[in-house]
């Protein structure tokens, strides 16, 4: 099993308009909305790509049910600890005519300490049923910077492969429990490094020098160039196809989703890293946020290419 644990749940609208105007009132006349938070949409993924799933995290209020029900709709488990006020929504407005996506992002509900020790104990015993225990997004407000050092460390302790998919100093105070991959895009990978990468060996030589024995597995994703692996002192470069692009958003949760679905399914590197490639450039094909038509993934494992980078 793979758990995912979202700790900023939320309620994803997307808005497609063949124009956005600044300051004027524009009816919309194509959407769509789905749970999400990156989390949720790693779990959506996982489970579209056929490998069992667990949901975990905070939801509060009516949106909290809302995203519950809809995970149980889509036939995805849930053990979520329940606190007040309203999980957030996230509002992505597309605008066809520019081809520009604008994200407006809710704080979310404030988090206590107890409800902070619930998520704990729930997560030890759900790491202890997993292969690989996926911990994604931002922060709500009422917890500490160091939380995901906290989780990483309880779901290591009980066996499972961490994952850690968030930015900023949440990023930084994780890396001190040693997750065993993580996944920055380019513009997170720079600031982790202080420094833009350059070339791609200057780019694997600053990862190597940053995460020495701490982190195994680092992918930088680079968008539609592909990405840069480091795998157990291994380099790769991974090249995608380029593809018709709806919608870029959750393309990175879905990336991830096929990194663990592969990884939990024993698959050596260049198999996991050619599965999550596959996935997260299927999901570009989507109008919705987190989804993949599993037909898509399948015909663009062919076009995906895993090379040995010295």
């Amino acid at each position: 099993m793979i758990t995912t644990v979202t700790l900023n749940a939320a309620i994803d609208k997307t808005y497609y308009l063949p124009r956005f105007p600044i300051g004027q009132v524009t009816r919309v006349s194509n959407m769509s909305v789905d749970a999400g938070g990156k989390g949720l949409n790693v779990a959506r993924v996982i489970k579209q790509l056929g490998f069992p799933v667990m949901a975990a995290g905070f939801v509060g209020g009516y949106n909290g049910q809302y995203i519950e029900n809809t995970l149980k709709q889509s036939g995805i488990p849930h053990d979520f600890v329940h606190v007040d006020g309203e999980s957030r929504i996230c509002l992505n407005i597309i605008d066809e005519s520019a081809a520009t996506s604008s994200e407006l992002l809710e704080p979310g509900p404030s988090i206590t300490e107890e409800q902070i020790g619930e998520l704990k104990r729930k997560l030890a015993g759900l790491a202890a049923r997993s292969r690989v225990v996926c911990f994604s997004g931002s922060l709500p407000a009422g917890v500490p910077l160091d939380i995901y050092a906290d989780l990483i460390r309880i779901a290591k302790a009980e066996g499972a492969f961490v994952f850690l998919d968030t930015s900023g100093e949440a990023l930084r105070c994780g890396l001190e429990a040693g997750p065993c991959l993580i996944k920055p895009n380019e513009e997170e990978a720079i600031a982790l490094l202080g420094k833009a990468g350059g070339g791609e060996e200057d780019y694997f030589r600053a990862l190597e020098d940053f995460c020495g024995n701490r982190i195994s597995r680092t992918v930088v994703s680079l968008g539609g160039s592909g990405a840069l692996a480091l795998w157990e002192g291994s380099r790769y470069r991974i090249r995608i196809p380029a593809v018709p692009v709806v919608n870029t958003v959750g393309s990175g949760d879905a990336f991830l989703a096929g990194m663990a679905a592969a990884l939990a399914d024993g698959r050596g590197p260049e198999d996991c890293l050619r599965l999550a490639a596959a996935a997260g450039t299927a999901n570009a094909l989507q109008r919705r946020t987190g989804w993949v038509e599993p037909a898509d993934v399948d015909n663009l494992l062919g076009l995906v290419t895993v090379e040995s980078a010295g």
